[in-house]
């Protein structure tokens, strides 16, 4: 089994950054491909973007040149960097885990002034 534990969300003024992270703990050598998922309010779960076992990444286009996922083997630990944070970007944020389908429980992100 493996678990997947979020940090980093908070409040934070719009044009401001947040870095969030995703630990992995658990029955797992390594990270591999894993991606990041939100929701809003009242809105469904979207892709935000992921990373491949490769290290290619992608983004959904409403944060692409503004976000940027990363990850630390070693650490095992995959890493969202938010910059140029808006409004819109509030939302729980989660990280996904692609082999075996796992998720972690979320952190909520609010960009407000």
């Amino acid at each position: 089994q493996v678990q997947l534990v979020e940090s980093g969300g908070g409040l934070v003024q719009p044009g401001g950054s947040l870095r969030l992270s995703c630990v992995a703990t658990g029955n797992i050598s390594s990270i591999n491909a894993m991606g990041w998922y939100r929701q809003a309010p009242g809105k469904q779960r979207e892709w935000v973007g992921d990373i491949t076992t490769g290290g290619t990444t992608d983004y959904v286009d409403s944060v692409k040149g503004r976000f940027t996922i990363s990850r630390d083997n070693a650490k095992k630990t995959l890493y969202l960097q938010m910059n140029s944070l808006k409004p819109e970007d509030t939302a729980v944020y989660y990280c996904h885990m692609f082999s075996g389908s796992f998720w972690g429980q979320g952190t909520q992100v609010t960009v407000s002034s």
